[in-house]
Parts: structure tokens; sequence; C-alpha cells
């Protein structure tokens, strides 16, 4: 198990998962958020607040189409990505 996930760690993969799909146009605004985590696997109290409503603000969106979170494993980072007008 151990080298699997050492060998899945020097591909850097990124994995990423639709997570909510409204009936709101796409548009081109998009917004993202993102944290790295801390050695123990926790994100810092800083980054606390990384979620859907600070992409959306980010992207300037206040009409949410679409969110995708992704995680890059090599860098321990997650990432909200929001779409939408």
């Amino acid at each position: 198990m151990a080298s699997f996930v050492l060998s899945m760690m020097s591909c850097n993969p990124i994995l990423v998962s639709p997570v909510i799909v409204t009936d709101n146009p796409v548009g081109s605004k998009v917004g993202e958020a993102s944290y790295r985590l801390n050695l123990l696997g926790l994100p810092s109290t800083k980054d606390a607040n990384r979620g859907i409503a600070t992409a959306a603000k980010a992207g300037g969106i206040t009409k949410i189409a679409t969110v995708d979170f992704k995680y890059d494993i090599q860098n321990r980072s997650y990432h909200t990505i929001v779409t939408g007008e």
C-alpha cells in the first residue's frame, strides 16, 4: 500500500470532483479559493474559510452555476472552483 501511495505522489495526480450544479448559466466568471494542509494533514486556522462563498466572492460571482473541488496530492492542497455570473 505504501508503495502505491508513493508512486501516485511521484506522478503529481490532481483529483477533480464536481460537487454542485445549478440551473444558473455557467457564465464567464470563475472564482477559486484554496488552502494547503499542514504536516498533520489539517488546514491551518488562517485557511479555515476557503469554501464556496470565498471562491464566489473572489470571482465576483453572485449566481453560482457549478462548484468543483480539486485536490493536488503532491502539494497537499485543496481548491474550491466556482463558476457563474
